[in-house]
């Protein structure tokens, strides 16, 4: 594939992260090419650290303490939150609830990056996908 722009769900982060099986091989492929280029929101460093203090994230200790050296560990980039983003998320009217996925959709709609995500809700907001 090689020389392409992604932007990782949440869960695609995590599971790269820390390594999880439930990561396609396909995405293992396109993390490890190091022709693409990786974007991890701040929107999912956001989700991770609210659903960790809710208790509904856990086994993640070690990454709440320093996200941004994980990430860029990793060799990825940040996509920071802007305001085209939050009004496009805030907008969509797809009936989704979960205000990070509306954020990763904006975002991923507005600077053309595919989603690298195994969850099939976001097909409604017409995006290109990847898992």
């Amino acid at each position: 594939m090689g020389r392409m722009r992604f932007l990782l769900d949440t869960h695609t982060l995590l599971w790269w992260l820390f390594d999880d099986f439930r990561l396609s091989i396909p995405a293992r492929a396109i993390l490890v090419d190091p022709g693409n280029k990786i974007f991890v929101s701040s929107a999912s460093a956001w989700e991770i650290s609210t659903k960790h203090r809710l208790g509904k994230l856990t086994g993640v200790d070690v990454l709440i303490n320093d996200m941004a050296t994980w990430v860029q560990r990793a060799g990825f980039s940040e996509l920071t939150v802007n305001i085209l983003h939050a009004q496009k998320a805030g907008s969509w009217p797809q009936a989704h609830r979960d205000p990070f996925d509306r954020m990763l959709a904006a975002q991923s709609a507005l600077e053309d990056l595919p989603l690298l995500t195994r969850d099939s809700a976001f097909r409604n907001f017409g995006i290109r996908l990847y898992w």
